[in-house]
């Protein structure tokens, strides 16, 4: 299966926001390169957000190029066999934590947001991944900074779509 198809099939499996859900199914209908960065009419990402429940905490990149504290993900790469595939890769890539597992279920959220041209959209599938006791973590060349924030925090560091990203997957925790 490709990941093109893993994606749809995610999508339509995927409960709530159905208005959305069905905007990114119509944008893969209608863009057969929707998963890629090179759709200039927007592609598919992959993020997770990495939760601590045990301390009650999340961690959160100062992404280098939009200078605000998101969760980490990015870009579908060839190999990635499966967005939640993704979403692991960029998680573990982004924050240097060994031992990542995703929070069963799937998707925890979906976020169409606009970014610079030359592109325009960006259909993030959002995750939750549960960080390991003990997890150290480690800042990447996408990071200026890396940092653990309590749930409270979070709404003074980060935008609402990153809220809602918590919210989200808090209830499903």
């Amino acid at each position: 299966m490709s990941l093109y198809d893993d994606a749809v099939l995610v999508l339509k499996g995927y409960e709530g926001q159905n208005e959305l859900r069905q905007a990114y199914l119509d944008h893969l209908a209608a863009h057969p390169d929707g998963m890629w960065k090179a759709c200039r009419a927007g592609h598919v990402t992959a993020s997770a957000l990495v939760i601590d429940p045990e301390r009650g905490r999340v961690l959160l990149t100062l992404h280098r190029k939009l200078g605000m504290w998101l969760q980490m993900g990015g870009h579908c790469e060839p190999g990635d066999a499966t967005l939640a595939a993704a979403a692991l890769r960029e998680a573990a890539e982004e924050s240097g934590v060994a031992g990542l597992t995703l929070l069963p279920g799937g998707p925890v959220r979906l976020d169409r947001h606009a970014i610079p041209a030359p592109c325009h959209w960006h259909f993030d599938v959002q995750y939750a991944a549960l960080a390991p006791p003990g997890a150290v973590h480690a800042i990447s060349e996408e990071s200026l900074d890396l940092r653990w924030y309590a749930y409270d925090e979070v709404a003074g560091v980060a935008d609402e779509s990153v809220v809602r990203l918590l919210d989200a997957a808090r209830a499903r925790l």
